[in-house]
């Protein structure tokens, strides 16, 4: 396997900037909305995993990575027969480690605060990089920033042939403006506009939540060329001002040729189960507690079928005429978070073309030891529709979810930051790098 030593060095140096200071398997044929649950139910396991799920585990900062070449996949499936992409959510060094997946069918990377915190916290891979930037005289949030960039530049590298290969429509890697601007329009606007020009890459998707004050950002930075991964989408309503928000930029941008400006939009799925699972649970009826664990897929299928609505008509075609791409939908937080679920409930059942999955270890893994290729999202609408309105009429709030749920994402966004910061600053204490 290729060192990270080889792989081409930052082609820009980053400067500090101010703005981004510390201020069962599902049936192809069903969507798969799970009856009922218990605490007792069998949950697929990957204790008998193939050789092959167990090699894809990532390990941070092990020298010289995984190594191991791999064979065909359910993910290659996935991509080739029903035109879903799977991506990995998580990056840490060396970012060589994702090689062995890239070959396994894995066509992209997301990151955000947290998997940045956990990577850089926990692990010495980044403890040389960090001590000579702040011998040069780099502040703490500087130096975060540099090592970000770093691993964000070399698997950029490392997917840039799947971006080539595709013509820009797969390969990306993503990158999040600092959380603490997540009720500062501009502050994003300026903070994405910094991150695109360090990070110099064609393939790197600058990812922007999609509060409230976020929004009007998304149009900005789409009209200024520079293509978006929004993230914290929760709801349908906002999901819809989102793809507003990418049309607005794109007529806005002036640009004759919009082929390159692309965009993907993570609309949250478990997270959504989580939360309405507990309303539900507090209601208590039998009509209440058979509806767990079926929110978010059935929300999650709403949303394609406005994905669909949105990208078709006059005013889309106008823009497809200068090469305008769809803002593909990507299913975001599919992992299960109650181990009485099926292990691939939040893959499985969203199958969908011109869509992407990304998945974090215990997802990926799962679904390519036991998951099935099929198209699945638009099997049964009206099962979907069935459910968000049976959930209305019990008292669930949508609106409200979608609010909480944005909420705790940036908040924990934020507090991974934090804490990041922090333990960096006690790390250059700790080798008597920087004085107090």
């Amino acid at each position: 396997m290729a060192s990270i030593s080889k792989l081409p060095s930052p082609a820009t140096t980053l400067k500090s900037s101010p703005l981004l200071s510390k201020p069962p398997l599902v049936a192809a044929v069903s969507l798969g909305f799970p009856a009922r649950f218990s605490p007792s139910s069998s949950r697929l396991s990957l204790r008998s995993s193939s050789p092959l799920a167990a090699s894809l585990i990532v390990r941070c900062s092990q020298n010289g990575g995984n190594g191991s070449h791999v064979k065909r996949t359910t993910l290659h499936d996935l991509y080739e027969k029903e035109g879903q992409s799977p991506w990995y959510d998580n990056l840490c060094r060396p970012v060589t480690d994702l090689i062995p997946l890239i070959e396994s069918g894995v066509r992209g990377v997301t990151s955000n605060p947290a998997i940045f915190q956990k990577a850089i916290s926990t692990s010495n891979a980044y403890n040389d990089q960090f001590r000579e930037l702040v011998q040069g005289g780099k502040d703490i949030v500087s130096a975060y920033w540099e090592l970000v960039v770093k691993d964000i530049q070399d698997a950029c590298r490392l997917f840039e042939p799947i971006y080539d290969e595709t013509d820009g429509g797969d390969g990306y890697v993503s990158v999040e403006v600092s959380p603490l601007l997540a009720d500062d329009t501009q502050g994003t606007v300026d903070a994405a506009k910094w991150l695109h020009k360090v990070v110099d890459r064609p393939n790197v998707y600058i990812k922007i939540p999609a509060t409230a004050a976020c929004v009007p950002s998304i149009k900005d930075v789409i009209s200024l060329g520079i293509s978006v991964n929004v993230t914290l989408i929760f709801s349908l309503s906002r999901y819809e001002a989102v793809i507003d928000a990418y049309l607005d930029g794109l007529e806005a941008s002036g640009l004759d040729d919009l082929s390159r400006v692309t965009s993907v939009a993570s609309f949250f799925v478990s997270r959504v189960d989580t939360l309405v699972d507990k309303m539900l649970e507090k209601i208590g009826t039998p009509e209440a507690l058979d509806l767990r664990g079926k929110a978010a897929n059935a929300q999650a299928a709403l949303a394609f079928q406005l994905y669909q609505k949105k990208f078709s008509g006059p005013r889309w075609e106008a823009l497809v005429k200068k090469g305008a791409k769809k803002q593909r939908l990507l299913w975001a937080s599919t992992s299960v978070k109650n181990p009485a679920y099926p292990d691939t409930l939040y893959v499985a059942p969203l199958v969908g073309p011109d869509t992407v999955s990304t998945m974090p270890d215990q997802a990926l893994l799962a679904f390519i030891d036991h998951g099935t290729v099929g198209r699945t999202i638009d099997a049964n609408v009206s099962e979907a529709e069935g459910i968000y309105s049976a959930l209305e009429k019990l008292g669930i709030d949508w609106g409200f979810v979608g609010s909480q749920l944005e909420l705790e994402g940036v908040d924990s966004f934020k507090k991974a930051f934090d804490s990041l910061l922090d333990s960096l600053q006690e790390k250059a204490n700790s080798l008597k790098l920087v004085s107090l």
